[in-house]
């Protein structure tokens, strides 16, 4: 049956006042549809929110803290919880979901792990969570320390664990026997590669995994309402929707995937697919950090299908009042870390931009590698370059004083550099897959981008089959050789397999941390004044190599600034630290 969008929104709901004026005409047309109508159909709604990444408090466009309101504050659970306050007693059937990665992204987190986080998602109170990626950062015990602190049902079908915590917490579906309606919850498969999971936690196929739970609640209770939250991307929702029967609505994350009627959106919300019975699924999902609350009211037929929906995305920003008691209680969390987090560092002309670090080159990729490059080659003229992941850099970093905080913000995982020794032949592969987004050793997806320093320029042609990509590869000292060896800088993470972009290494020397290092960076080029070079580019494949220049010899970070470099002496290791870093 079709759905019919007989509710449709009249465009960005911004603000309390704006959604209760809306509401107010939806829900004095429509409360006969709460509960049963005559003709069996039922109505809820569903609030969602994915990928905080620990943005308890306010923050800037960019992810920053945002210290002074008139700028232009977004997000913050402060307005979270009044919004829901104000809106969903005018929904008496109602569930509030939280689609995962809560872990990671500001001080809040690197400060308190996952303390100050589960008190404030206890407070909102949501009715169930997913796991993102990123709460297996810190292995399967802080994780089962966080969810014994939850007082919500945590769901995910795919996830396999002996983990005595995860095994007793994790289930793979809930039942609100109140609403007569099923939630299942999946975690993306990619997490063993882009997080730390222990050994014996297992993702399985997300599809099989949904499948089977559809199947088992079918079969065992008489529940016809079904629905799903996937912390798994918005391509690979698409995907689920197509490859399952018996679902019709998924509330996703991971991918931070704006959605909706509003300027850079990429599709619509909900995007709507076509599952294997013909039916429609709605597929929804609230962008990253809490900047957006997802809502969407949806009637059911007896049959568990989707016959109307009504809902937006509502933005949260600077006109959207705060709870002010939890606000405070977040200003009272800053206090230990503010003063650390607002010391100056230094200065930036210009807008180090993240925002396309996954689709090209970008200002803040080149800014931080050309640090490490710097960092090292002083110590080890024989460095070639040094390659990041794009999923790493996490916020933009705005022009004007550059706080501590920010660098934090932007780079919050504490990965150390580390230095490999590589064939030319297994660099050229290794290049070949973060071009093609297929690793040429082990047929695993690359999941993603890379960000490359001065001493470097890679062109290649994405028309191309996978695998024959790459056009050139152009080094300090000419094109890259087949028979040479090379010494690249990179993280502990990427050399030790993560986002599959390198061999996996289990030796390599541990450095400092990427964060101390663009500190150091920041302080010896103050005023940062950049343009991006060309370092990565697209060609129609016919083109000659890129002729090599002479490469300018990057500052010595160690004998400029006002606080000289200090170097770890490396420690040659068999056991990587345990970060990971990913969207």
């Amino acid at each position: 049956m079709k759905f019919s969008q007989s509710l449709v929104s009249a465009g960005l709901l911004v603000g309390a006042s704006s959604l209760v004026a809306a509401e107010d005409v939806l829900v004095s047309k429509r409360m006969g549809k709460r509960f049963i109508d005559d003709q069996g159909n039922y109505n809820i709604s569903f609030y969602h929110i994915n990928d905080v990444h620990a943005h308890l408090d306010e923050f800037r466009s960019s992810g920053v803290d945002c210290p002074d309101p008139t700028k232009g504050c977004f997000g913050g659970y402060a307005r979270v919880s009044q919004m829901l306050k104000d809106t969903r007693p005018g929904h008496p059937d109602s569930l509030f979901l939280n689609v995962g990665d809560e872990f990671q992204g500001t001080l809040f987190y690197s400060y308190y792990g996952g303390e100050k986080i589960a008190e404030t998602l206890n407070q909102l109170g949501f009715d169930g969570m997913t796991l993102g990626n990123h709460e297996f950062d810190g292995g399967d015990d802080k994780l089962g320390a966080f969810l014994q602190n939850l007082t919500f049902p945590i769901i995910s079908a795919n996830i396999v664990s002996d983990h005595p915590v995860l095994n007793a917490t994790i289930k793979p579906y809930h039942i609100y026997e109140e609403y007569g309606l099923a939630v299942i919850g999946v975690t993306t498969d990619t997490t063993p590669s882009i997080s730390s999971p222990g050994p014996n936690t297992k993702f399985t196929n997300v599809v099989s995994a949904v499948q089977n739970t559809i199947n088992h609640i079918k079969s065992t209770t008489n529940i016809t309402r079904i629905a799903a939250i996937t912390h798994i991307g918005y391509d690979e929702d698409k995907k689920l929707a197509a490859a399952v029967s018996g679902l019709q609505l998924i509330m996703g994350g991971h991918s931070h995937t704006p959605l909706g009627d509003f300027a850079g959106a990429v599709g619509k919300y909900p995007t709507i697919a076509t599952n294997l019975d013909g039916d429609e699924v709605f597929i929804v999902t609230a962008y990253r950090w809490g900047e957006y609350l997802g809502y969407i009211d949806v009637t059911y037929s007896p049959a568990g299908k989707i016959l109307a929906y009504h809902g937006a995305p509502i933005h949260l920003d600077n006109t959207t009042a705060q709870d002010l008691a939890l606000q405070a209680q977040i200003k009272k969390w800053r206090e230990p870390f503010e003063a650390f987090a607002a010391e100056v560092v230094g200065f930036s002309n210009v807008v180090l931009d993240q925002t396309t670090c996954q689709q090209k080159e970008c200002l803040l990729g080149d800014f931080m590698t050309d640090a490490m490059l710097a960092y090292r080659q002083p110590q080890n003229p024989s460095v070639a370059f040094a390659l990041i992941n794009a999923g790493g850099i996490r916020a933009t970093i705005d022009e004007g004083n550059i706080t501590r905080g920010e660098v934090l913000t932007s780079f919050p995982f504490g990965n150390a550099i580390v230095e490999i020794n590589i064939s030319g032949q297994e660099l050229w592969k290794t290049l070949e897959g973060a071009v093609s987004k297929v690793n040429q050793f082990n047929g695993a997806a690359v999941t993603s981008a890379i960000q490359v320093s001065k001493g470097v320029n890679i062109t290649f042609n994405p028309r191309n089959a996978v695998g024959s990509r790459l056009v050139s590869v152009d080094l300090f000292d000419g094109p890259l050789s087949f028979t040479k060896n090379y010494t690249v800088i990179t993280l502990d993470f990427l050399a030790g397999g993560g986002d599959n972009i390198f061999l996996k290494r289990t030796e390599f020397a541990i450095l400092d941390t990427q964060d101390f290092v663009l500190t150091q960076y920041i302080l010896a080029q103050t005023p940062v004044n950049i343009a991006l070079e060309g370092r990565i580019r697209e060609v129609n494949g016919t083109a000659p190599p890129v002729s090599t220049t002479t490469t300018k010899k990057i500052p010595n970070i160690a004998t400029r600034g006002s606080a000289p470099a200090t170097m770890r002496t490396p420690v040659t290791t068999s056991t990587p630290k345990p970060v990971r870093v990913r969207a």
